[in-house]
């Protein structure tokens, strides 16, 4: 299977027979707090953002809640997700930003949530498309290490990889493939003891497959 759309195309309906109903890896219940939480997954896995919000947000579940608390607080709860004092004060600075900027409410557009404090490019996208349902394919190791592998993309960086994956799935599908690429990564196409044979994906492409 050399061609790259047939590969793309082929991988699409794979994923989607395999995760046929998708929910964020990360609990949230509105666009604020999946903001924290996808900051504080900088470094971090997923199930342990997760036990850090459920202590989290039932003290602090708002930018004003937030901004009212002291960094050793907040240090003191974040602390299991590891750069836990660089997250802290973006955490407060992003509180305080929100209210005297944007009323108290997280905004829905790509380059207004990259002016907050901590919120990167990654983090934007994965906000803008799960809260907003806008039109994003953010791009995480798993993913980039996806793509090269199954040749969907020879990007040296995330950027490429990203502007690689938005040209070869139609962008209804952005949202979708983000959270299946990650999924599947993580189950069956694991950076290191990987058995290409077994795999669903891998196994089809075994001809273009690069080991990454």
């Amino acid at each position: 299977m050399k061609n790259i759309f047939d590969r793309a195309n082929f991988v699409e309906k794979t994923l989607s027979k395999i995760y046929p109903e998708i929910h964020s890896p990360l609990q949230f219940s509105d666009p604020f707090r999946l903001l924290i939480a996808v900051i504080l997954s900088a470094q971090c896995t997923d199930g342990r953002v997760n036990q850090v919000t459920k202590e989290l947000f039932p003290r602090a579940s708002t930018p004003e809640d937030i901004s009212k608390m002291s960094i050793n607080e907040l240090e003191s709860i974040i602390r299991p997700c590891g750069l836990f004092r660089n997250k802290a004060k973006a955490i407060k600075l992003l509180g305080e930003m929100l209210i005297s900027r944007f009323n108290g409410k997280v905004p829905n557009s790509l380059e207004e949530l990259k002016s907050l404090p901590g919120v990167g490019h990654k983090t934007a996208s994965v906000v803008y498309s799960q809260a907003f349902g806008g039109y994003a394919f953010p791009v995480d190791t798993h993913i980039h290490r996806l793509a090269q592998r199954w040749g969907l993309s020879s990007g040296k960086n995330v950027a490429q990889t990203e502007a690689d994956l938005r040209s070869l799935f139609d962008k209804t599908q952005w949202h979708d493939m983000h959270i299946r690429m990650i999924l599947f990564g993580r189950e069956f196409c694991k950076a290191r003891g990987h058995d290409v044979v077994k795999c669903q994906i891998c196994s089809k492409f075994r001809e273009i497959i690069i080991t990454h």
